[in-house]
């Protein structure tokens, strides 16, 4: 047994040749670099800025990921976890509040609503990472929302050959333009008026042979 420095600078009886990477550190960095990146943006975003407001050493960060591209992966990845999942309540409009209140509650969440357009504009310039918000963010979204609206065709609340590329498209498209875009407030009842206008449009869309 060695005695190693932990990411702390305090030694530790751990085997030679260990990594020592504490679980809390991890959560120090990430916070600091959510922080960080909702302030100051992604180009500006450094590790050194990352690693004084988490209070730890770079090599700390740069035991995690190799670059700030790879840090913003991770982050991505956070951002997405809150709609991994959407309850199955039974029902079509069940789930569409369901699905409608996980995501007005990430979208105005103070740093997500700072972040996202960020990441979503520096995209447009580095293909890289737009396509890792595309993987980490954007697919797993919708492939859940397909799962919801694959329930609703399970139940006979939806058609089976309804144009599901447009119906996504309906679900995230209103509350990221008033959350994100134009940064209006979501009067009293909005989410449940929303729920309603949206089971109407998806029960009156077009199928995929009408547009053949």
């Amino acid at each position: 047994m060695t005695e190693v420095p932990d990411e702390n600078g305090k030694g530790k009886r751990k085997p030679a040749g260990a990594a020592v990477l504490q679980e809390s550190v991890t959560s120090a960095i990430l916070r600091a670099a959510f922080a960080e990146l909702a302030e100051t943006g992604y180009a500006r975003m450094s590790m050194d800025a990352v690693a004084k407001r988490a209070r730890v050493g770079k090599a700390a960060i740069y035991r995690r990921w190799t670059s700030k591209q790879d840090m913003v992966v991770a982050l991505s990845a956070q951002v997405g976890v809150p709609l991994a999942e959407i309850a199955d309540t039974g029902s079509l409009r069940g789930d569409l509040l369901a699905y409608l209140r996980a995501t007005s509650k990430l979208l105005r969440h103070p740093l997500a609503s700072q972040i996202v357009p960020d990441l979503l504009a520096e995209g447009a310039r580095e293909p890289v990472l737009a396509q890792v918000f595309a993987d980490v963010v954007e697919r797993p979204r919708r492939e859940r929302a397909t799962e919801l609206l694959q329930r609703a065709v399970e139940r006979g609340e939806l058609p089976p050959d309804m144009d599901t590329d447009l119906a996504l498209d309906l679900l995230f498209g209103p509350l990221y333009w008033r959350l994100m875009v134009s940064r209006e407030r979501m009067p009293p009842g909005y989410v449940d008026r929303l729920a309603d206008t949206l089971l109407a449009a998806l029960v009156a869309l077009p199928s995929v042979a009408a547009h053949a």
